[in-house]
């Protein structure tokens, strides 16, 4: 079987090697996962993976931003509707 993707299987520690190791490194900039089993599969790394990765600093703890814009660092877009009432009224 030919697979297209990592796989890694150990225990939380080992997953959270493997994650800062690429991360680290410079290899990646995030990760897709794929539980074995949905939803607890996702549950139980949430659980007990991302407590270490926040622990060793690699994982955020709450976000600054409210929208995915400003998470990516761009400025807010102007209300297109706004401004057209605004001219209109």
């Amino acid at each position: 079987m030919i697979t297209w993707h990592r796989l890694v299987v150990g225990s939380p520690e080992q997953l959270a090697d493997a994650i800062a190791e690429w991360y680290v490194a410079g290899a990646v900039d995030g990760f897709n996962l794929m539980p074995d089993v949905f939803p607890s599969g996702l549950e139980l790394f949430v659980d007990h993976v991302i407590p270490i990765l926040r622990d060793r600093g690699l994982f955020r703890r709450e976000y600054t931003e409210t929208t995915l814009r400003g998470h990516l660092g761009l400025r807010r877009v102007p209300d297109r509707r706004a401004a057209v009432a605004s001219r209109a009224g």
